[in-house]
């Protein structure tokens, strides 16, 4: 993204696109908002999204695509097999990531799903730096379980470190010994820790954590979602990464592993997923679980017309002027309520800007939902609808107790190309503006 000056004030995220169709939104009044919320259970999920003004629940299949995604859409083959959008599809992942073999899914959990049955078995571990809410439960279901190592520092909620979603390695060791490398199913790594602030991992401990993974035998994953967003902080964060282009970044990292996954909601601004795979036997031991979960293996649940969005959408993603407005406006908003003291997760990181519900509604016991509580409290006040990311979204104990989440927190999600600064001003205005005290 270029550097844009102002003669006047410091730098601000610019939009490298201009809008072409819009989407009109309605701001309730503050009672009006009460009276939807209370109707809706206090579970901003089951608000109406009419009744919502800056519906930032997450970037989950609302970004917003481009003129060459919806172009593209006018042009798929429509086959229930061996459709040529599906290896117009396969062929550019191949081209951007080197795996020759694609399992296609409908979006980011179906190939957890497909993973895990594949992989797990009654009392096997999965290795994460941390985990996602279905990752997890795809595995706990089949009896399996999650160990999580991300680094200390990556559950501190404030310091400078900038690669908080990094493993850590001497717990990568130890748990190996632990478990036995036998009974670890894969190692799964996140490209962006999802539920601890969209942290990201650096392109060396990606190399590091696969080496000994390798070592043991054991298979590794990358869970690419939220890849994007990882890529740039690779480029701006790590020395090593300045140099390198996007898709030199990208290679790079895809080189460690043996199997890549993602959810092209969040990776390839449109609506489907997709499995690579390194290995043709391996490939071949996942290939009937598409037909049995998904669909045909040339369309596995999507629309012809997604997946050539998702085509165009892929080498969007290897575009810094594209990729870099996320982490750029999420930056600004961090940096921003944490000047007037809102208590943030530091530093920014992707998918959006975090809020510490148990710093800012810290008479609020966890085992009373700090963040469910907060989340309801921002769409009452501003019409804004945040995610939960707290202990509401963890699988609850064998015995129906509560799972206390790491971490308390409220994410404002931004999704991609869809709102204006203008409008992250206006978060940034109605957050602040309603610390505990007032509300």
């Amino acid at each position: 993204m270029p550097a844009i000056k102002f003669y006047d004030h410091e730098p601000i995220p610019m939009e490298m696109h201009k809008v072409k169709i819009v989407q009109q939104l309605n701001l309730l009044p503050t009672a009006e908002r009460l009276e939807r919320m209370k109707d809706a259970g206090f579970n901003t999920f089951q608000l109406h999204n009419g009744d919502i003004f800056m519906d930032m629940l997450t970037d989950s299949g609302v970004n917003a695509m481009s003129d060459k995604q919806l172009a593209g859409m006018m042009t798929p083959d429509d086959a229930y097999a061996g459709s040529e959008s599906f290896y117009r599809m396969r062929d550019k992942l191949e081209d951007i990531f080197g795996f020759k073999y694609c399992l296609p899914a409908h979006q980011g959990r179906a190939c957890e799903n497909i993973l895990a049955e594949r992989f797990v078995k009654p009392g096997m571990c999965v290795i994460m730096n941390y985990h996602f809410t279905t990752t997890k439960a795809h595995i706990t279901r089949l009896g399996g379980h999650v160990e999580e190592l991300v680094k200390d520092e990556g559950l501190q909620p404030q310091n400078d470190l900038p690669f908080k979603g990094d493993i850590d390695l001497d717990k990568l060791e130890a748990c190996i010994e632990k478990e036995g490398a036998e009974n670890v199913a894969f190692m799964r790594l996140e490209s962006g820790t999802n539920l601890i602030g969209g942290q990201p991992v650096s392109v060396q401990n990606f190399k590091d954590a696969c080496a000994i993974a390798r070592k043991h035998g054991i298979i590794s994953v990358l869970d690419a979602s939220l890849l994007q967003d990882n890529l740039y902080f690779n480029k701006v964060r790590e020395e090593d990464c300045k140099d390198m282009t996007i898709r030199e970044i990208t290679r790079e990292i895809a080189d460690q592993f043996d199997i890549i996954y993602f959810s092209a909601r969040k990776f390839g601004f449109a609506r489907g997923g997709a499995i690579l795979v390194r290995d043709e036997a391996l490939f071949h031991s996942m290939e009937d679980l598409i037909p049995m979960f998904e669909g045909f293996l040339t369309y596995g649940g999507m629309s012809v017309r997604e997946m050539e969005a998702m085509t165009v959408g892929f080498d969007e993603s290897m575009e810094m002027d594209i990729i870099s407005q996320g982490p750029q406006f999420i930056d600004y908003c961090v940096k921003q309520l944490d000047a007037y003291g809102v208590p943030m997760i530091t530093p920014g990181g992707g998918l959006g800007a975090h809020v510490n519900a148990s710093e800012f509604v810290s008479h609020i016991p966890q085992q009373e939902y700090p963040s469910g509580a907060l989340v309801c409290a921002f769409y009452i006040c501003g019409g804004i609808r945040g995610m939960e990311r707290g202990t509401l979204s963890e699988e609850r104990n064998p015995d129906g107790s509560e799972r206390f989440a790491s971490m308390e927190l409220v994410r404002l999600a931004l999704p991609r190309r869809v709102f204006t600064l203008s409008q992250v001003e206006y978060v940034i205005d109605r957050v602040s503006g309603y610390m505990i005290t007032d509300i």
